[in-house]
């Protein structure tokens, strides 16, 4: 498979940020959380032999309440 890889260039961080905001948000709730599983991926083969290299899934942290 061919990989595409594609840049874009802005005139200032606020451009920038402004370009990323509308790429993520153009995208599924399923791409963005396939994306950011796809990157933790990556990272943890740069980073071999962490303690973050075991890790497939996404961390879930559950903290519970009292309401008055």
């Amino acid at each position: 498979m061919r990989k595409k890889v594609w840049a874009h260039v802005a005139d200032s961080y606020e451009a920038a940020q402004e370009f990323d905001d509308a790429y993520y948000l153009s995208m599924s709730r399923e791409e963005r959380l396939e994306t950011v599983q796809i990157l933790r991926e990556r990272y943890s083969k740069m980073k071999k032999g962490s303690s973050h290299e075991g890790r497939k899934r996404l961390r879930k942290v559950f903290r519970v309440i009292k309401q008055a």
